[in-house]
Order: structure tokens, then sequence, then C-alpha cells
């Protein structure tokens, strides 16, 4: 690759590299304040490559590998190289990381407790994660929970917050525009603007924090709170894992601790500063 970076977001270390310089200077501004990776042998290596060999300069299209890729995966244009190299990095862990379990979820700290939040695409819960970062929460992660096998901690992973459609004008009003990336428009899920984490998640993500609340949050609906059982919470984060089968015994002993020390919530709400206000409540009830 002509141009290459190296990053270190929580315990995973990345070399992207790509045949074009752009995509690789958004990253460098946005990551501008994580700690700088020492560029020898790192976790995981992508690559944004043209998708046929003219296809560098005329139309220049995308196309993501690394250690792991999908070879029907379609093609990106170059002005979505950010969201390329971001997506490439997804990729690379969600189908290649062993040392913890990884659970698709975002999850935000205060006094040493975690909450997590899972659910599918659209439910709210990178914008809520977001907004809670905002307001006195450490962000530890938008895309992956990182479960330690072990002693059940979690891990932070404080990638950049991927904020979709409306969300962006929502976190656009509390957070400073030096720390929103460039709009991306017409991507597969419409808008797209990525959000860089508070100065205090980078410092510190690093520092592990215990699971303490589960919520299955889902945007659009009245307001209202349900306890989730412990045999529909382990269905739904083994679906929400990308690596639990991979992992085997541990994997299932860990789920396991994590399912039945973990009260788990279904949260719906109609705005985010009603899903603040129920989250501060239900998390003011464990204190």
């Amino acid at each position: 690759m002509r141009h290459s970076l190296f990053l270190k977001i929580g315990p995973a270390t990345f070399r992207i590299g790509s045949a074009w310089r752009q995509p690789l200077d958004h990253l460098k501004t946005l990551y501008a304040d994580y700690p700088a990776a020492d560029g020898g042998i790192t976790d995981f290596t992508v690559r944004l490559e043209p998708s046929a060999f003219l296809r560098r300069w005329v139309r220049p299209s995308i196309f993501i590998t690394g250690d792991h890729g999908l070879a029907d995966a379609a093609p990106m244009s170059l002005d979505h190289g950010l969201l390329a190299a971001e997506m490439g990095m997804n990729l690379q862990m969600a189908l290649g990381w062993r040392r913890h379990l990884l659970l698709h979820a975002s999850s935000v700290e205060k006094d040493g407790r975690a909450l997590v939040m899972t659910g599918e695409s659209g439910s709210g819960k990178s914008t809520l994660a977001a907004q809670l970062g905002e307001r006195g929460w450490r962000l530890m992660g938008d895309e992956f929970a990182l479960l330690d096998l072990l002693t059940g901690e979690l891990l932070p992973f404080p990638r950049l917050v991927s904020l979709k459609n409306g969300a962006i004008g929502v976190l656009a009003a509390e957070a400073p525009s030096a720390r929103l990336g460039p709009l991306l428009t017409g991507t597969a899920k419409g808008d797209i603007c990525h959000l860089v984490p508070r100065a205090d998640a980078i410092v510190r993500m690093g520092e592990r924090a215990r699971p303490s609340m589960l919520l299955f949050p889902r945007f659009g609906h009245e307001a209202a709170v349900r306890p989730v059982g412990q045999g529909e919470v382990f269905m739904r984060l083994t679906q929400a894992s990308t690596n639990y089968v991979a992992l085997g015994e541990p994997g299932f002993a860990a789920l396991t601790r994590f399912v039945q020390a973990v009260p788990s919530h279904a949260l719906d709400f109609r705005s985010g500063e009603e899903a603040i206000d129920m989250v501060e409540r239900l998390w003011a009830m464990r204190e």
C-alpha cells in the first residue's frame, strides 16, 4: 500500500493501508489524540484497494480487505473512504478477535461500573451512548463491548461513534464541531458522521469497568421499562456476539456469568431526553 497508518484503540492495534491518501488523512485528524502505535507488529491489517486497476484513478472505487475479508462485499466510493476504513476495522475485530468475548453493543461507565446496551441497527443504542458520553458518563465503546473471559470485566474500545441520519443533528447540538468528522452522504445507511469521544474516554481507555446493567433500547415506542429473563438475555447475546461459537467453553462460561450477575431491562423511548432520564433513574436504583 502506498499510504499507511498505525492506530491503537483499547487493547487492539491496527495497520491501515490505502492506495489513496484521503481516507488516512481523515483518520489522522479524527484519531489525533489517541496514543501512538509503535508501527511494529499489529493485531490486524486493513487494506483499502482499488476494486479494479483503473478504479484507482477513474471513478475511484474502494474494495475493503485485510487479514479478514468478505469476497462478495460491494465496493465503496472514495468519497466514503473514511467509512470504508472504519468498516475495515470492524470487520477485522468481528472475524478475528479471540482474546475476549465480543458483543455487538455500546457501553458507558460511571464510578467504575459499566452500562451495556445492545440491539438491532436503528435501536438507538449508539446515539444514547454518545449522549450519555457527553453528560458525565465515560464512553467505553460504540460498536463492540469486550468482556474478559476470566474476570468478567469490560474493556474499553472507544472507537469513533458512527452517527446516522437524525442522530447527527442531535449530537451536533451537544458536542463541539471540532469533534465531528466530515458528513458522508448517500451511503447504504443514509447520511453518516463520525464523532470523536471526549478526551477522558481516550485517556482512560486502559481502565476496565465491572458490568452493572444491560439494556435493550428500542427507539420510537411509548416509554416503557420491562425486565428481561435470563434465558432470553442469553439467547439474544449469543446472537449479538461474533466470536461466541469460536471461543467454545470459555465463551459459554463468561457469558453465563455475565447473564447471571447483570440485571437486564428492555427500554422503549421516544426521544433521547426521555431515554436519558429513564437510564439515570434505573441507574440510581442500582446504587
